[in-house]
């Protein structure tokens, strides 16, 4: 697992993630659940790895060009 997910996109994906799990927890109705994606987000910025990424041959990390 190379690192693929450069600076401005890792911002990006973490600043989404906790908006949607913000969600989760603010809201009370049954829609709350779909708050739980931002989990994907969240883990993809922080981890530095994309797995959608290589098949569609994308890599925003300038230093793994």
């Amino acid at each position: 697992m190379k690192a693929n997910v450069g600076g401005i996109d890792r911002i990006l994906r973490i600043a989404a993630g906790i908006a949607l799990l913000a969600f989760f927890f603010v809201s009370a109705s049954s829609a709350r659940y779909w708050g739980l994606v931002g989990l994907v987000p969240l883990a993809t910025g922080l981890i530095g790895f994309c797995p959608l990424y290589p098949l569609i041959g994308l890599n925003t990390c300038p230093a793994r060009r």
